[in-house]
């Protein structure tokens, strides 16, 4: 397939790969993959919804997890439904701006679900360990300068690297795998020089990782030393619950 698409001339019109699916099995797994889509979106919105209505959910902590579910709407939304509908289409077809967005994009969800989890895990943190000054510490102010710098942070890396892609002149038409990314985009290249991009890639994937991890596991340790040395019942039982729920979150939010 390769050799078919090195010298042709660059169309903003991409083709791109899709799934081997048996005729037979194409509109079964349409229906399974929207039905799933549907449910990840509803489950999602209710979670928005839930912490938008309820007073009682008007605290630091909900206002972080927000983020989250919002978060996760955007990547299955950008993810799902072109894969769906190519699928029926057939057209395996892509245009390069679209492409962009959505290779944009999905790394933002995945950087910011980690930097999201940090900022959860750091709340947990000053309402367990410091509880006497948790108000006062994550006033309105303070949880916005959280979010901003989770997702600034998380915007700022994703755009220096796909700025770094953009320089890159194109020849081929033809995106290796069923989603656009950062590394489909640079396969599209003339043959051109990419160190850079994978030294800088390599970097931010470094960053994000060892960051969020250590907000996360500096949060826990002082959770879990909090609840083994706090005497009292409800404390321990608070501790456990907040680190459960990080947990939980951290290998499978909803989707």
């Amino acid at each position: 397939m390769e050799s078919n698409v090195l010298n042709q001339t660059f169309s903003f019109e991409l083709k791109i790969a899709s799934f081997d699916i048996p005729p037979s099995a194409v509109y079964p797994i349409f229906i399974i993959g929207m039905l799933i889509y549907l449910f990840s979106v509803l489950s999602n919105l209710t979670i928005l919804l839930l912490i938008v209505t309820q007073k009682s959910l008007h605290k630091p902590m909900f206002y972080i997890l927000f983020s989250l579910p919002l978060n996760d709407l955007i990547g299955i939304t950008v993810m799902f439904p072109r894969v769906l509908i190519d699928i029926v289409t057939k057209r395996h077809t892509v245009y390069y701006p679209t492409c962009v967005l959505q290779g944009f994009l999905l790394h933002m969800f995945a950087g910011g679900t980690l930097f999201v989890l940090a900022a959860m895990a750091f709340d947990r943190y000053i309402a367990i360990c410091k509880p006497l000054r948790y108000h006062a510490i994550m006033t309105p102010v303070t949880v916005a300068g959280i979010l901003a710098l989770a997702w600034g942070t998380d915007f700022a890396l994703i755009l220096v690297l796909f700025l770094l892609q953009a320089r890159v002149r194109r020849c081929r038409i033809f995106i290796f795998n069923v989603f656009c990314s950062n590394v489909a985009l640079l396969n599209l290249s003339c043959g051109e020089d990419t160190t850079i991009n994978n030294i800088y890639g390599l970097f931010i994937t470094a960053f994000m990782q060892i960051v969020t991890i250590a907000v996360q596991l500096f949060s826990y340790i002082q959770i879990l030393l909090t609840c083994v040395f706090n005497k009292q019942s409800n404390a321990k039982t608070k501790a456990v619950n907040t680190c459960l729920a990080q947990i939980m979150w951290a290998e499978g939010p909803p989707s």
